[in-house]
């Protein structure tokens, strides 16, 4: 049996691995247009920044592992489409290389602002690895840089340019940073620690035009032009599934690939995972595209498992996010507050402060709790965080709370851990419960 993977990031790797574990006498091989598979393309910004000392270290493993595993990876080769008829893909060498299962990991593309100049020299998408090392060169004599789309990603480069000591412009159309997932609220102390650092918001402002005449020089935008040295644009991501559309595959409203609980899509012996596909939210059903990294792994693992014959199950997700913003940190899972009210989903919502430590133990960090719950059953439905330090910790557990229906009454008591040097005596998640069942005694 030979499994196909198009795709060497987490979700391609993940499925080419668990195909090896699970059918050891398959050939799996692996199609990757890049130079190199297996490699964490979020911890980029903080090789950036100096956090992370070399590029080196975002790999996974290296390109002898693979082929000790008895995975074929071939790099830097195209696959320009899929015959499912054939069960072959064709490759950009005109070759073609037959099937007995395939896994669709394509990732996603970039959106390329539709602005002017948007072909200059000096434009950087975050994305390959090498490129990236190569654009880390560049920002050794830069001055100057501005970031277009306050994304996770966006976000991320801007804390991370300005920590290497360039001016740094964050440009985002959105009234705050993070709209997409975050309530406003939640971002305002972020907000202000990512200009502390030295980040330039320009909210509410649009790119007009990329300026310069080979290389560019500065960005037009609606509030004025910003001179700079480079550009790093971080705008939405969306699905690569142009190899499985013109195969005629499902694709669903969010421009992903339509796939079951196993990560089989509408074609027999067709699998996929990762960016390249939509999954249900938890609770509604309703369909999300675009995850994490770890997201992008389970999947993987899912769909390479199954198209080995072997069995397995992805379940509806809950999105547990979190990300470093200046000197706070940000996270949460479920519904916010402003997601929840444009589904109209009924909801009462609590607040509560806590800190992540003993408030004698030098060090400790506020810990600003916000959380939803459904005024009939009580139950949690999502929440956000933002705090000095263990969000990340809180926005998991928070993810498996709304995902096993816990009651606000459950979270407002909870059992915790009492140790000055990691936990206070009350933890902030309960502090935000019991905020919340007041609000649910009056509503």
């Amino acid at each position: 049996m030979r499994i196909v993977v198009i795709g060497g990031g987490a979700a391609g790797i993940g499925a080419a691995g668990a195909a090896r574990q699970t059918a050891r006498d398959a050939e799996v091989v692996v199609f990757t247009e890049y130079e190199d598979v297996g490699y964490s393309p979020c911890g980029i910004p903080y090789v950036h920044s100096g956090e992370i000392d070399e590029f080196e270290d975002l790999f996974l493993q290296d390109k002898q592992f693979y082929r000790d595993q008895g995975i074929d990876v071939r790099y830097e080769t195209v696959v320009t489409r899929i015959d499912l008829d054939r069960r072959e893909v064709r490759l950009h060498s005109g070759d073609a290389v037959g099937f007995d299962r395939l896994v669709i990991a394509t990732g996603f593309e970039y959106e390329t602002p539709d602005v002017p100049g948007n072909h200059l020299h000096g434009l950087h998408y975050p994305k390959n690895i090498r490129r990236s090392a190569e654009f880390d060169k560049v920002l050794d004599e830069a001055k100057v840089a501005v970031v277009t789309d306050a994304t996770p990603l966006g976000v991320e480069m801007a804390g991370a340019l300005a920590k290497r000591g360039l001016e740094t412009h964050l440009v985002d159309p959105h009234p705050w940073l993070l709209s997409q997932v975050a309530d406003p609220d939640i971002m305002q102390p972020a907000e202000a620690s990512l200009e502390e650092l030295g980040v330039t918001l320009h909210l509410r402002t649009t790119v007009e035009a990329f300026v310069g005449e080979e290389r560019v020089h500065a960005v037009r935008t609606s509030d004025g032009e910003l001179p700079t040295d480079v550009v790093v644009l971080c705008p939405p991501k969306r699905a690569n599934n142009r190899l499985a559309r013109e195969a005629g595959l499902q694709i669903g409203s969010t421009g992903g690939l339509v796939v079951d609980a196993r990560m089989a899509t509408s074609s027999p012996g067709v699998f996929a995972a990762g960016e390249a596909i939509e999954v249900p939210q938890d609770g509604t059903g309703i369909p999300v595209q675009g995850l994490t990294g770890s997201h992008a792994y389970s999947q993987g693992k899912v769909a390479g498992t199954n198209a080995a014959g072997g069995g397995g199950a992805y379940e509806p997700v809950n999105v547990p996010w979190g990300l470093v913003v200046g000197k706070w940190s940000v996270g949460g899972a479920g519904f916010g507050e402003k997601l929840a009210t444009a589904l109209r989903i009924p909801h009462v919502m609590g607040v509560g402060e806590g800190i992540s430590r003993a408030r004698y133990y030098p060090g400790f960090k506020k810990v600003r709790v916000k959380l939803l719950a459904d005024p009939r059953t009580h139950a949690v439905i999502g929440g956000q965080l933002v705090g000095g330090e263990g969000i990340k910790e809180r926005a998991d557990f928070l993810a498996m709370a709304v995902k096993k229906r816990i009651t606000v009454e459950d979270l407002a008591w909870m059992e915790n851990v009492y140790a000055p040097p990691i936990g206070a005596l009350v933890e902030p998640l309960a502090i935000g419960a019991q905020g919340l069942l007041a609000e649910l005694e009056t509503a």
